[in-house]
């Protein structure tokens, strides 16, 4: 497959597969308990074969110091005053301490890079995620995560206009939203900004790639 690389160094960005999203006990802004389910094993199982292959996993985890830091996003806070809206608890989540800053177990090896400074819907802004990638060489996200039609989406088109080559792991990416919402951020992505696929047809690409090699 044309990825528009020379040369390929890719890394999973994983964004917010934290308890806050996932874990139906804990969770303030959660996905179904069926989606959360579905989409952290989806995630568990990319993750263990993708470290095989070399593949480095970076962590995106949504960490607030204090509810000021949240609602000084003015959309924000009128979905805190909308009790009809999935995100009316928006500012409860993810506070500093919270059990929902926690990744969901299973998920985080030893080994992976986890940045925990995320308050924002793009993944780039406000953390060294850049400085990370570039560090590493990686010229290739893989990017999976909650919510395909904020976090996903923000986070592709922002590394798309640095010229990263982007991939959206669509098996590993769910949101709390609807499926239409889904399914209309992934149009979006793979029409402009991303290559949208599988995981098992991303393993196979860079498996191929190690084997050459």
């Amino acid at each position: 497959m044309n990825l528009g690389l020379d040369d390929i160094c890719p890394a999973i960005v994983a964004i917010d597969c934290h308890r806050g999203h996932l874990d139906p006990s804990v969770a303030t802004m959660p996905a179904t308990p069926d989606i959360a389910m579905q989409l952290t094993e989806a995630n568990r199982r990319f993750f263990d074969h993708a470290r095989t292959l070399g593949i480095p996993v970076v962590h995106l985890v949504t960490t607030y110091r204090d509810v000021a830091e949240i609602r000084s996003n003015p959309f924000w806070r009128t979905r805190a005053e909308d009790p009809n809206t999935t995100r009316k608890n928006v500012l409860r989540h993810n506070l500093a301490g919270s059990p929902g800053c926690t990744i969901m177990p299973g998920l985080e090896h030893a080994g992976d890079i986890v940045v925990r400074t995320k308050k924002r819907y793009d993944c780039f802004i406000g953390t060294d995620l850049d400085f990370t990638l570039r560090a590493h060489g990686v010229n290739c996200l893989l990017i999976t995560g909650i919510n395909t039609n904020s976090c996903v989406l923000a986070t592709a088109i922002a590394a798309n206009v640095r010229d990263y080559a982007v991939i959206v792991v669509e098996d590993c990416v769910d949101t709390m939203d609807s499926h239409d919402h889904h399914d209309a951020a992934l149009l979006c992505l793979r029409t402009a900004f991303a290559h949208v696929m599988t995981s098992s047809d991303a393993l196979a690409l860079f498996d191929l790639k190690s084997r050459a090699a």
